[in-house]
């Protein structure tokens, strides 16, 4: 470790210190200063970030970096960079981004990750244990065990690391939070949340996957990264990879740290104690068209145990006797249902409306208790890095959402409801399932 990233270990660890404390406590949220002082970085007091992933996501990420120097691009397929390229000619380009790190790791401050879901641990990983920032696209990993890690190293290194959920950047994922804590809904006992994907998005269930030579274009070997080696499909690319166990994690990846942070944020409800899946036909390598999971989370500080329920695929939840009957719900959205009302909400808390409508009248003016971001996701990111403080999605924080979301891709895979230990990261009751929390790496890729 060279001397400036132990220096930043240094500096952070005793900070991460007195920020766990006062997060338990639920006494407030730490943003950083530039926000509630309206400051922004000078010209001089620029980033240099280094992307993994040129394309796809990454590209809306990078014209979303433009206040800060962009210094290195790295993809696995030249032509969907190519336009990244384009706009960015003096960055340096590379295709491995192990390659980019050795090279680069005196000269870059920081990587965004904006890569498929089965290589976003091992690439953050390395670039943390260079002492390099990291920005992951959701979900944080592919497996539970890889987002167990990833909070390890993070803590070990000091170095600031959010995941890509920009939502809770919002100022609706705490308004919500606020409302639940007034008693807007007394006690919370059902949460639903529910996507239109995959249809129409990407293939699930049963799909072909013709096998083709590898284009001239796609450093295939690379693009596995540590998945178990397989031919090339353009089945797989790009995008189309999320349906695939191997590779994505379904719409749970796509949606579910987004859609299901708000709750996970406004209950605290830390680790499910089962779930169980119901879902169309399962096939080996992909995931289902349709699903419905249902977690159980225990008693927590004085809140009832919860029921939450998960809808993918155009599927929706009933509405509660205190939702009026024909209420149009988003086609992506949750629903919180308490003994005295329910809040439904889109993505991400926004457009919350509370039910019955005198509730609604009730508590439209509950207090702010919890400070706003007031930036976006990425530039709260940048600024927490220049003034060593806490971005909104920590991976202390999104670590533990994101394994809460997978939890619910074992239930899928397992075939059967699971009992699950989250301290000891462990399904009890099928001992086989434990097999979806760890995945073995192919030879010569590791975190």
């Amino acid at each position: 470790m060279s001397n400036q990233t132990q220096e930043r270990a240094h500096k952070n660890m005793s900070r991460r210190q007195f920020l766990g404390a006062a997060s338990a406590l639920g006494a407030f949220t730490v943003v950083p200063s530039g926000v509630l002082a309206g400051g922004g970085a000078s010209p001089s007091d620029t980033l240099n970030l280094a992307f993994a992933g040129a394309g796809g996501i990454a590209w809306s990420n990078l014209q979303s970096c433009d206040s800060q120097n962009i210094v290195a691009l790295c993809d696995v397929d030249s032509n969907r960079a190519q336009e990244a390229f384009n706009e960015y000619p003096e960055a340096k380009k590379y295709a491995d981004y192990r390659r980019m790190i050795d090279e680069m790791r005196d000269t870059i401050d920081a990587v965004v990750v904006s890569t498929p879901d089965h290589t976003h641990a091992v690439i953050s990983s390395r670039a943390m244990k260079e002492g390099l920032h990291v920005h992951t696209e959701k979900p944080l990993t592919h497996t539970i065990w890889e987002a167990r890690q990833l909070r390890k190293i993070a803590d070990e290194t000091g170095v600031v690391a959010q995941m890509g959920n920009e939502g809770h950047s919002e100022d609706s994922v705490r308004r919500c939070r606020e409302y639940v804590e007034a008693g807007a809904l007394g006690p919370v006992r059902e949460i639903h949340c529910w996507t239109d994907r995959p249809k129409g998005w990407w293939p699930q269930g049963e799909v072909d996957t013709p096998t083709r030579s590898v284009p001239d274009h796609l450093e295939w070997d690379l693009w596995l990264g540590p998945a178990k080696e397989r031919d090339y499909s353009p089945a797989y690319l790009p995008f189309k990879w999320r349906g695939f166990r191997d590779f994505g994690t379904g719409a749970f990846g796509d949606m579910g740290c987004h859609i299901m942070d708000m709750p996970f944020y406004a209950l605290q409800l830390g680790h499910p104690v089962r779930a169980e899946a119901s879902t169309t036909k399962v096939f080996p390598e992909t995931y289902p068209e349709r699903s419905i999971v249902r977690y159980e989370f225990p008693p927590k500080d004085g809140r009832p145990d919860v029921t939450f329920y998960w809808y993918s695929g155009h599927m929706k939840p009933n509405l509660p006797e205190s939702v009026p009957h024909g209420t149009d719900l988003p086609s992506n959205g949750c629903m919180l249902v308490g003994d005295k009302g329910a809040l439904v909400s889109g993505v991400y808390g926004e457009n919350a409306r509370i039910y019955p409508e005198s509730r609604m009248d009730r508590f439209r003016d509950t207090p702010k208790t919890y400070p706003r971001v007031g930036m976006s996701h990425l530039d709260a990111w940048f600024s927490a890095i220049k003034e060593d403080s806490r971005p909104p999605s920590d991976f202390d924080y999104a670590t533990r959402l994101t394994e809460t979301v997978l939890v619910g891709t074992v239930a899928i895979k397992a075939g059967r409801p699971i009992e699950w230990d989250g301290e000891a990261m462990e399904v009890t009751n099928v001992p086989e399932a434990n097999r979806y929390v760890r995945r073995e790496y192919r030879k010569g890729w590791s975190l």
